[in-house]
């Protein structure tokens, strides 16, 4: 088989192990040649295509970011963008395509494969925000991530007698803000599946203050 790779979306940790455990099972294990689309949908799109294979994913596992490129290309807001892609695909000879992506680009996945182009979807979404997975490759990272710097804001916050407010991403979920607020000892953590008010918040920032300790807020965006 002819498969192609795309990533889409924001990039987070892993992306590129994901490229590179593709190409070579497929390689190694069945044969398949593999073609890499670049910048996301963009790349089936305007056929902008660069070579995956053994060689071209050396070295890449410990990479950052993806060797494919991103973007937010949706093609059903491009005209023709759908009938462009089908031809596209056809003329690199292309079986099925891998998407790599969270919500907009396995979104967009979902409508292909019901257009009859073959799709299988790797979910990518450090806000962990997907059904049926526990968690999504790059939501570990990000949570060490932002948890480390809640752990250097506390000295910072109580030095200058001021209330820090970390914003995380987590755009309708509050998995990393949770997680990472919870293990850096935030005072408070405001989540999107969470109403609150400001009154209340006031509150836990004055008693914190009330104790000698500068209080963080960790809110998702």
């Amino acid at each position: 088989m002819r498969i192609g790779v795309l990533t889409g979306g924001g990039d987070c940790p892993g992306l590129n192990a994901v490229i590179r455990a593709v190409v070579r099972k497929g390689v190694k294990e069945y044969g398949h040649e593999f073609v890499g689309f670049r910048d996301g949908w963009k790349g089936p799109l305007e056929n902008y295509t660069t070579e995956l294979n053994m060689e071209t994913t050396r070295g890449i596992l410990t990479r950052g970011g993806t060797i494919l490129g991103s973007s937010r290309t949706n093609p059903f807001k491009i005209e023709n963008g759908v009938e462009r892609i089908k031809q596209n695909l056809s003329d690199q000879g292309i079986d099925a395509l891998i998407a790599i992506g969270g919500e907009d680009t396995l979104g967009v996945a979902t409508k292909l494969d019901a257009l009859g182009v073959k799709v299988i979807g790797v979910p990518k979404t450090i806000d962990n925000d997907l059904n049926n997975t526990d968690y999504t490759f790059g939501f570990d990272t990000s949570v060490n991530i932002a948890m480390e710097a809640i752990d250097r804001l506390h000295t910072t916050a109580e030095s200058h007698h001021r209330a820090l407010i970390v914003e995380v991403m987590g755009r309708h979920a509050g998995w990393i803000a949770l997680h990472s607020g919870i293990a850096g000892g935030a005072s408070c953590i405001l989540i999107p599946e969470v109403k609150f008010s400001v009154d209340q918040v006031c509150e836990w920032v004055e008693s914190r203050f009330k104790s000698d300790f500068a209080p963080i807020i960790v809110i998702a965006e």
